[in-house]
């Protein structure tokens, strides 16, 4: 029989449970206890699920308050030692860890965080050394299975691999030059025997032990420890099921084949290619294949047809026993259920499955594969045929002149009328700005009355009007605040905006949006990506009126603020008929009206963030220029329509920018904004590397974490950064927008950071 298998679920709970217990207990209103109940009953919605929708491989222990990396560090004892003997409870040095803290006498900062591969997850960074001391402080995959036994539920405990664990973390500050944490390796491996052969002893039956750096490139250097590991952990532990996801096995298939494990997952959702090749690999082996036919990543039905194709080609060569039908990746990335969405139409409702629809998807192909005789199997299966056609006929719709305009771009309309230095010295007589001139990324605290405000006007109890003046209030607000403080280049704060994306997507043509269809980016912070659904075309302004309010009660410099085309591509469900390649380029045609009219409007710089260019780019090199031949010319195209005056800005977040340096250096941005604080500006070594001509504004601090910086820190990251980067080319900002901070820690760190630069401004006259 051909099992059904779900590598992981949103552990947000159907209501974004989660994220309100979690934001309770950190503001003091919820025990730890209660917070504990709450995530127990989260659990159990989704293992109960699962089990009705007759999935056979229900997962556990990849569920996380935070971050399941992080869980991980917490679990095997790699806790920074700045966390520990500060009194803190088990769970408060877990948050420290993932978002700091700053209260009770306790001032830590948080970890580095990273994007999790290409998506817009975020983890928290592990931190290793010689002084890494293993142990298992809790096992938190046998806690969860035994807590879903208990219930009833038969589950397969989630693992984050060894490899993959190490390969992800980071050298300490206290590691030596030269520390690789991969060679903590032998050190590790023991306490994996120890959780595994413990969960054995309990009775699971087979554990999926994720190893998706087997997706990259590096994995290739990883042969011998993949070798050691497995031969080391197989004997005592379940049968081990090593899950892949995210891209192709590619060479590394060779030594993957042959690891002493019972079982294999690949992603057949963005590497259907790899199908025919791992087959015939693991045809001579016992490994049972997995094959992750159903998107773990987007939130389209599943062609049925077209699944059961690749499943058969498995069956025919491996048999029934050695096949598993599953999601691609775990489905985290996904919204938990359409049954909440009562806005979108019927026929928008037919496209989309989320991950309870998915987790039903899975059972059927399952089924279906086994040849079942079940009437509701094959109803399912025709029922799926007729949306799927439906689909395919909406989707022969497009907008002529959106295409035709797309077309009929030109090598021209991607570069700017003359060469930075030029464009410097007219920006800067039109600007006047002051040496090391102060700027935000753009947003600024979303208080309760402004949701408030936005969610009455959504349902007609506060007229567009009152509305509207309630925005130019705020936008005021904030205007005085910064003139009151001393930032020079002002940004109005973005009251009006929901989403850095969403907001964008609702003023375009060719979107739908959920009212519920919430997925984590990174601890409590969830997003509702907007679904792009036919051409995408701008039919009026978005933002010029905001910006130009904005303009009009201030003496100082305005900056607009637009999200790039390549960051709305990859932060909302794409298309899956017409290329990501089209669909960037019509949104850069749209935002290039933007552009156009706020300089128009009197604005003297636009911002268009790019925070998800390098998360986009492909995992395997060989395929990087593919993606950025058109990421680039996209936000070029966006940027490029105006004149010499206009300052233009881009700002990038949570990636490791060192290899794509060049390419960032090629998008001619007047100015760009980058993280830096949260990893120990250690881009300050790319900028050594490759140098840069146009004005940069690494960040002084870090808004992720509610921790307030001192001046002092920031004045000596800014001597830090001084000491790589000419003093003429230094913006000084924070790492990102202040949208998720609150008013009081907003106004002393900016403080803080507008006292900094004064102090450069007089140190490095």
């Amino acid at each position: 029989m051909v099992l059904s298998s779900v590598l992981g679920f949103p552990r947000i709970g159907a209501n974004r449970e989660v994220k309100k217990a979690v934001e309770a207990y950190w503001g003091g209103k919820l025990s730890a206890d209660e917070l504990t109940k709450a995530a127990a009953d989260v659990k159990k919605a989704s293992w109960t699920s699962l089990k009705e929708r007759g999935v056979n491989l229900i997962p556990s222990g990849d569920f996380t308050l935070y971050d399941h990396v992080l869980d991980h560090s917490a679990a095997f004892n790699v806790i920074p030692k700045r966390y520990l003997g500060k009194g803190l409870s088990p769970l408060d040095v877990y948050f420290a860890m993932g978002r700091g803290r700053q209260a009770d006498g306790v001032d830590v900062p948080a970890s580095e965080m990273k994007k999790w591969f290409d998506s817009n997850y975020h983890f928290v960074v592990p931190e290793f050394s010689e002084e890494t001391e293993f142990k298992l402080n809790f096992n938190k995959a046998l806690e969860e299975y035994r807590e879903a036994k208990d219930l009833g539920v038969e589950t397969r405990p989630v693992v984050l691999g060894p490899v993959t664990f190490l390969a992800l973390g980071k050298a300490a500050k206290e590691a030596r030059d030269g520390f690789q944490p991969i060679s903590l390796l032998p050190a590790l491996l023991p306490i994996y025997k120890q959780l595994l052969a413990a969960l054995k002893e309990a009775g699971a039956e087979s554990v999926q032990i994720d190893e998706p750096i087997l997706v990259l490139d590096s994995a290739s250097l990883y042969e011998k420890q993949f070798a050691q590991t497995y031969a080391e952990l197989s004997p005592v532990s379940p049968k081990l099921v090593l899950a892949t996801y995210y891209g192709r096995l590619d060479s590394n298939l060779s030594y993957v084949a042959k690891l002493p494990v019972a079982g294999l997952h690949i992603d057949l959702d963005r590497a259907p290619g790899q199908l025919e090749e791992v087959i015939a690999a693991v045809k001579p082996t016992n490994l049972v294949l997995s094959l992750g036919v159903v998107s773990g990543r987007n939130i389209w039905k599943t062609d049925f047809q077209a699944a059961l194709k690749l499943g058969q080609k498995a069956v025919e060569v491996l048999g029934k026993d050695r096949v598993i039908i599953a999601s691609s990746s775990s489905l985290l990335h996904t919204p938990v259920s359409l049954a909440a969405e009562k806005k979108l139409t019927a026929e928008q409702k037919d496209w989309f499955a989320f991950a309870l629809e998915k987790s039903s998807e899975i059972a059927v192909i399952a089924a279906a594969l086994s040849g079942s005789q079940d009437a509701k199997v094959a109803e399912a299966v025709e029922a799926n045929k007729v949306s799927i056609t439906k689909r395919r006929e909406f989707e022969t719709n497009s907008d002529a002149t959106v295409r035709n305009r797309v077309a009929a771009i030109t090598p021209e309309m991607l570069e700017r009328k003359s060469p930075f230095a030029v464009r410097k010295e007219i920006q800067a007589k039109q600007l006047n700005l002051p040496k090391f001139p102060t700027t935000t990324i753009g947003s600024f605290p979303q208080t309760k009355e402004i949701r408030q405000a936005r969610a009455k006007h959504n349902k007609g109890e506060l007229s567009t009007a009152e509305y509207e003046k309630f925005i130019e209030q705020e936008i005021e607000n904030v205007v005085r605040f910064q003139e009151r403080i001393g930032l020079d280049l002002l940004v109005h704060g973005e009251p009006e905006r929901n989403d850095m994306v969403q907001y964008f997507g609702e003023q375009l043509e060719g979107f739908c949006f959920t009212q519920n269809g919430w997925v984590q980016s990174y601890g409590s912070r969830y997003v509702r990506p907007p679904i792009i659904v036919s051409d995408v075309s701008r039919p009026q302004p978005i933002s010029v009126r905001w910006s130009s309010y904005a303009q009009s009660v201030t003496s100082k410099p305005m900056k607009g603020m637009l999200t790039g085309p390549v960051t709305i591509l990859n932060w909302s469900f794409p298309r899956a008929d017409v290329s990501r390649e089209l669909q960037c380029k019509q949104l850069a045609l749209a935002l290039r009206d933007e552009v156009v009219d706020l300089e128009k409007a009197g604005i003297k710089a636009v911002q268009v963030d790019e925070p998800a260019l390098r998360e986009g780019l492909p995992l395997r090199k060989a395929d990087w220029n593919a993606y950025l031949s058109w990421a680039l010319p996209s936000f070029k195209i966006a940027t490029a329509g105006v004149t010499d005056a206009l300052q233009t800005h881009s700002h990038f977040c949570y990636s490791d920018f060192d290899d794509i340096f060049p390419s960032i250096q090629a998008l001619d941005a007047d100015v760009i904004s980058i993280e830096a604080s949260k990893s120990d500006l250690k881009l300050l070594n790319t900028f050594k590397h490759y140098g840069y001509s146009n004005q940069i504004g690494p960040g002084v601090y870090d808004i992720h974490s509610p921790r307030v910086p001192s001046e002092e820190e920031i004045k000596d990251r800014l001597a830090a950064m001084l000491a790589t980067l000419p003093g003429d080319l230094l913006f000084v900002n924070p790492d990102c927008g202040l949208k998720t901070r609150g008013w009081a820690e907003t106004e002393a760190s900016l403080v803080n950071l507008v006292n900094a630069a004064r102090w450069a401004r007089q140190t490095y006259a």
